[in-house]
Order: structure tokens, then C-alpha cells, then sequence
């Protein structure tokens, strides 16, 4: 079984920076593919990075490219989220998940959710 606890959301006027934390506990962390996603109210879960076991295969949606980065800490049982040039339709319940199979891009493929953290950016 793995644990996740998400933090490091808030409330930030666009163009503003926050780094989202994914905590692990459990079985060994270093062993798995990771996934940030975000869920708007009303809407669908969304991918939003991936990371794989040794950080050599990163991929992004497009809406995030040179804006956020995804990376680990694999000593810390940690994966991050550093989010730069926030938009207001970045905001969202964040959440990360431990992919279970199959392509990195569909929620479906995921488990071990944690809580979210919510990110709020104003205009």
C-alpha cells in the first residue's frame, strides 16, 4: 500500500509561482512511474505531468509546457510540481497518483490518490 499527501497550494495572482509537494509513504517510492493531475469544478480529471521511476521520461500536456516542471526526489519519497506564469484557469484541486499500467496521460491508469491540494490563482 502507498500513501500520498499532497501540499503547497494556496491563492496567487497570475503570473505568480507555487511548488506542489507529493509525499510518499508505504512501499518503496523509488520503484514508481508518478502523475500529477488536476480537477476543475465540474470537469473531468486532467493530466497534467508525468515522471517516470528514474526521471529520464518526463512528459507534459501542452498547456503546461515551459511553464510547470515535474521532478523527484526519490531519498525524500517526493515528487514535485513547480508551477511558474500561473493563469487563472490553472485553478484546480491538484492531485498526484502512482501510475499502475498503461500510458502516463489517462487518470484511469492511476492509483493510490492523495487528498489534492487546492490551487487558486486570481486575475
Amino acid at each position: 500500500q502507498v500513501q500520498l499527501v499532497e501540499s503547497g497550494g494556496g491563492l496567487v495572482q497570475a503570473g505568480g509561482s507555487l511548488r506542489l509537494s507529493c509525499a510518499a509513504s508505504g512501499r518503496t517510492f523509488s520503484n514508481y512511474d508518478m502523475g500529477w493531475f488536476r480537477q476543475a469544478p465540474g470537469k473531468e480529471r486532467e493530466f497534467i505531468a508525468a515522471i517516470n521511476w528514474s526521471a529520464n521520461n518526463i512528459h507534459y500536456v501542452d498547456s503546461v509546457k515551459g511553464r510547470f516542471t515535474i521532478s523527484r526526489d526519490n531519498a525524500k519519497n517526493t515528487v514535485y510540481l513547480q508551477m511558474n506564469s500561473l493563469k487563472p484557469e490553472d485553478t484546480a484541486v491538484y492531485y498526484c497518483g502512482v501510475r499502475l499500467y498503461g500510458q502516463p496521460y489517462r487518470a484511469g491508469n492511476y492509483g493510490y490518490w492523495g487528498q489534492g491540494t487546492q490551487v487558486t490563482v486570481s486575475s
